[in-house]
C-alpha cells in the first residue's frame, strides 16, 4: 500500500504540471552530464532541490539556490557561485541539506574536511578521491543520488 502511495504521489506532478517539468529537468540534467566542472550555484540548485530544501515548481535560479546555501553556512568560506565545485565543498552541502550525520568531529566543527571524510566513511564517495578535485556533472548527479538513497533506508 506504501508504494502505491507513494507512486500515486510522484506521479501526481505528471498530470498537474504535464511534459514541461519533465523536459527542463531532462535537459538540466543533460547539461549537468557534459560539464568537466560543475559551478557552485549549479551544485547548490541540484542538491537543495534534490533534498527537498527549495522547491523545484518555483523553479528557483543557480544563483538563488547559491545565496540560499551560503547564508546557511553549507558551503566552504570564500566560495564563489561562478567557482569550480570542490569535492570536499559538495560534502559540506550535501551533508548539511540531507542532515546526514557525519559523527564526533563534523559535529564539532561542521567544515569541508569533517564533511569529505564523513561521506567516504559513509560510502557516499567512492573509489580514489581527493577533496581538493573538481567535481564533473557525473559525479555531481552519482553522488547525489547516493545520498538520497542513503536518505530512504
Amino acid at each position: 500500500m506504501k508504494k502505491f502511495l507513494l507512486c500515486f504521489l510522484l506521479a501526481a506532478p505528471c498530470f498537474v504540471f504535464g511534459p514541461q517539468l519533465f523536459a527542463q529537468t531532462a535537459d538540466r540534467i543533460e547539461k549537468l552530464l557534459s560539464q568537466e566542472q560543475v559551478s557552485y550555484s549549479d551544485s547548490a540548485l541540484l542538491v537543495l532541490e534534490a533534498s527537498g530544501r527549495i522547491d523545484p515548481q518555483h523553479l528557483e535560479s543557480a544563483d538563488e539556490a547559491f545565496s540560499f546555501a551560503t547564508e546557511r553556512g553549507w558551503l566552504p568560506k570564500g566560495a564563489k557561485a561562478n567557482g569550480n565545485t570542490r569535492l570536499n565543498g559538495l560534502s559540506l552541502l550535501v551533508m548539511q541539506a540531507f542532515e546526514i550525520d557525519g559523527g564526533f568531529f563534523y559535529a564539532l566543527f561542521k567544515n569541508p574536511h569533517y564533511a569529505y571524510r564523513a561521506m567516504i566513511y559513509r560510502g557516499i564517495i567512492q573509489g580514489r578521491s581527493d577533496p581538493q578535485m573538481s567535481v564533473s556533472g557525473s559525479l555531481l548527479l552519482y553522488t547525489v543520488n547516493k545520498a538520497m538513497n542513503m536518505e530512504q533506508r
